[in-house]
């Protein structure tokens, strides 16, 4: 799946409109659009921020793997 019907139907997974994540991004719907539409590229802190809001990788959200769920962080003790 292309990184825009990604976007789209996690979205609609959470029965949410352009409007509601593009409030959440602080920014407009058009401009939200536009990555759904794959006209524009996610900046790194949007790409971040909705990985955490809907609990997935950001490969995943990405299209770079089917996983959904992020990585476990690893507790590095020495």
């Amino acid at each position: 799946m292309q990184k825009g019907g990604i976007l789209k139907e996690l979205r609609k997974d959470r029965k949410m409109t352009q409007e509601d994540i593009a409030a959440l991004l602080k920014t407009s719907r058009q401009y939200y659009s536009d990555y759904e539409c794959e006209k524009y590229e996610l900046p790194l802190h949007h790409l971040e921020f909705l990985s955490d809001f809907f609990h997935v990788s950001t490969d995943y959200l990405l299209g770079k793997t089917p996983i959904k769920l992020p990585y476990k962080k690893q507790i590095h003790t020495t």
